[in-house]
């Protein structure tokens, strides 16, 4: 049996996501969001109101960089998407981030988060929506394998569970993408 429970924001699971930018005057800002994704091979969507400073920072400089949170930088991370950036206009500082400028966008790294996606905006589409190209991915070295490659447990990424408004850490591994299906050829 199932239960219905209607029209939900319910998507499991949601990154957290913290989307830097620059204003008009090089003054970093931040934001955290949960509605956004891959859009395409090379493209990120994000769906960000347009009373936002972080999308008006998108239009005055196409660009704008996606960061991971994760469990080491929680608060601060909730902290950014708690104020906003048309009313605090240092939140970066108060939240304890500290920034320095990509090599690839107009946009801030948060040097305290891992991994950062570098775009530049490709469009607003129809429904407002922003969709950037992915210009460059760095993660910091601490949360790279062996291999070279993000480790996901050394990440430690947290998710956003909008059913109970919880933030939740990432598991462990269970199987090997394109592969265990297999067996059910």
């Amino acid at each position: 049996m199932r239960k219905n429970f209607g029209q939900k924001t319910w998507m499991y699971p949601m990154p957290l996501l913290i989307i830097g930018t620059y204003d008009k005057n090089g003054k970093a800002d931040a934001m955290n969001a949960a509605w956004g994704g891959i859009y395409d091979y090379n493209h990120i969507i994000l769906c960000l109101s347009a009373g936002h400073k972080t999308t008006q920072n998108i239009k005055e400089k196409g660009a704008f960089t996606v960061s991971f949170a994760d469990a080491d930088h929680l608060a601060a991370c909730d902290y950014v998407g708690l104020v906003s950036g048309n009313k605090v206009t240092d939140k970066i500082e108060k939240a304890g981030f500290t920034t320095e400028k990509s090599g690839f966008v107009d946009a801030p790294i948060i040097c305290e988060l891992p991994i950062t996606l570098e775009c530049r905006l490709a469009k607003f589409n129809e429904d407002g929506n922003i969709i950037g190209e992915i210009i460059n991915v760095s993660a910091d070295e601490r949360v790279l394998g062996e291999d070279g490659l993000v480790d996901a447990a050394k990440l430690n990424a947290i998710i956003y569970d909008a059913v109970h408004n919880d933030y939740l850490l990432l598991g462990e591994k269970v199987g090997n993408a394109f592969q265990d299906g297999n067996q059910l050829k």
